[in-house]
């Protein structure tokens, strides 16, 4: 069984959590995990797809708000092209089952998800969903990842992949 973790990361927390779930996918899977500037639209032989990036302006990134992140990061942007919401854009689903995540802040305390906005998207482009939408947290805007996290994503990957097989 092969899986796919597509992931937007601004700071570097949401890249740390794909890699934790991918991780934890890989005790039962094959599993690639793609920054989504480098990902491709087709899904062919993909079993489970996992789908996260950070919650900006209440869900997923826009072209403004990743440059607004971009200008507060100082050159530490992981995914400089696109978003995870031009790449569901053009994604074919053909009925692959899929899970989302996302990572935002815990403190301030703050509305949105973009786990849930990419499950909606995803669902609407074909996609089945295997999984409830994850948010793992950040203690602030910029991070870094509140404690126990990577740890919890890993868990994650590990109880997707045992209930995908």
């Amino acid at each position: 069984m092969r899986a796919l973790v597509i992931f937007e990361s601004m700071f570097g927390n949401t890249e740390k959590i794909a890699e934790a779930i991918a991780d934890g996918l890989s005790e039962t899977m094959t599993v690639d995990t793609v920054e989504v500037g480098s990902a491709d639209d087709s899904v062919d032989g993909v079993d489970l797809l996992v789908v996260g990036g950070p919650t900006h302006a209440f869900g997923m990134s826009r072209e403004s708000t990743r440059k607004s992140a971009a200008d507060r990061g100082a050159g530490t942007v992981a995914s400089k092209a696109g978003g995870i919401r031009d790449w569901i854009a053009t994604a074919h689903g053909d009925g692959t089952l899929f899970a989302t995540f996302d990572t935002k802040a815990d403190h301030p305390h703050l509305p949105g998800s973009a786990a849930h906005a990419a499950r909606r998207q995803l669902r609407r482009r074909g996609f089945r969903p295997f999984a409830a939408a994850t948010s793992f947290y950040v203690t602030d805007l910029e991070g870094p990842l509140a404690a126990g996290e990577v740890e919890r994503a890993r868990r994650w990957g590990q109880q997707l992949g045992l209930a995908r097989t």
